[in-house]
């Protein structure tokens, strides 16, 4: 089977961690009992991309916050053609420059983008500068302000792929059959019944404070929201769905630390272990352990 990858680098992404994943889905999944997937917090997208290639459910729904990540794939969807001829202008472009330049060109996207608000229809030219940008910037990283505006610097890559054709016309073909929405992580609920499964990937909390990152949107998301999100785990729970969640494990700097334990002593809370790769110091990437949050 052709590895069909994310087509955007994202704080937190789970293409590494496919393969154990994998292992904790329900197996009503691959019985074809769950016809229906949901994913309220879908980023880079490796779990929808993954369950949509290997299983056979009838409906698939991917909510995000971020308008833009939600603009992406649905341009990738419904235009991928044209979307490709923008994103191949721009590599162009990008690479006729002399790398002493290429900064300057970068923050020319950047400034652009920044300069206007998404509407709702679709807008392909914004697609193609969020790729771009998540291309060449620092880290492949996503980050807004709290005014909303894009502000990771340039990443001085000598090397650099704009994009990659084959992939994002084969996302482009998984994505046919799926419904890609922008909203609040609550708005899942009217497509969630008892033969549905739900992964939830939401910003994690920080292990400490020097590591916290969740800055996907200029929306915080706070201890009182992964409270929020606890809550609405257990409405989820009442309709008989099967829901899978993930978030950081609080015993990796601090033993004491009961808040998910406490959040979701009803259900089974299993660890697994994930490299870190949102850091500005390789010495601060390395293996920690996540846990896994389920109902089955």
């Amino acid at each position: 089977m052709e590895v069909i990858k994310p087509f955007v680098k994202w704080a937190g992404g789970k293409g590494s961690l496919i393969s154990q994943l994998t292992n904790f889905y329900p197996f009503e999944l691959e019985n074809g009992t769950i016809k229906k997937y949901v994913e309220p917090f879908v980023g880079g997208g490796a779990v929808l991309i993954d369950i949509l290639q290997k299983y056979d459910v009838e409906e698939a729904y991917a909510f995000d916050i971020n308008k833009d990540l939600i603009n992406c794939y649905n341009v990738i969807k419904k235009d991928v053609e044209t979307l490709i001829e923008k994103l191949n202008e721009k590599e162009k472009e990008f690479l006729n420059i002399e790398l002493e330049n290429r900064q300057e060109y970068f923050y020319k996207i950047r400034s652009e983008y920044n300069s206007y608000k998404i509407e709702d229809n679709l807008d392909v030219k914004r697609a193609s500068e969020f790729i771009f940008l998540n291309r060449t910037c620092f880290n492949g990283l996503y980050r807004e302000n709290k005014k909303g505006g894009f502000n990771v610097p340039f990443g001085k890559k000598e090397k650099l792929n704009c994009y990659d054709r084959e992939n994002i016309m084969a996302v482009s073909e998984v994505l046919k059959n799926a419904i890609i929405l922008n909203g609040d992580f609550e708005q899942i609920i009217k497509y969630v019944d008892k033969n549905t499964f739900i992964y939830m990937d939401p910003p994690y909390r920080p292990l400490n404070a020097t590591s916290s990152f969740n800055d996907y949107s200029k929306e915080p998301f706070n201890d009182e929201t992964q409270r929020r999100l606890a809550k609405f785990y257990d409405e989820l729970n009442k309709k008989g769905a099967k829901i899978m969640e993930s978030n950081s494990d609080p015993k990796n700097t601090n033993e004491e630390d009961e808040f998910f334990d406490e959040l979701y002593k009803d259900y089974r809370i299993d660890r697994i272990y994930a490299a870190r790769n949102i850091n500005s110091k390789g010495s601060g990437r390395g293996k920690v352990s996540e846990i896994l949050i389920m109902n089955y």
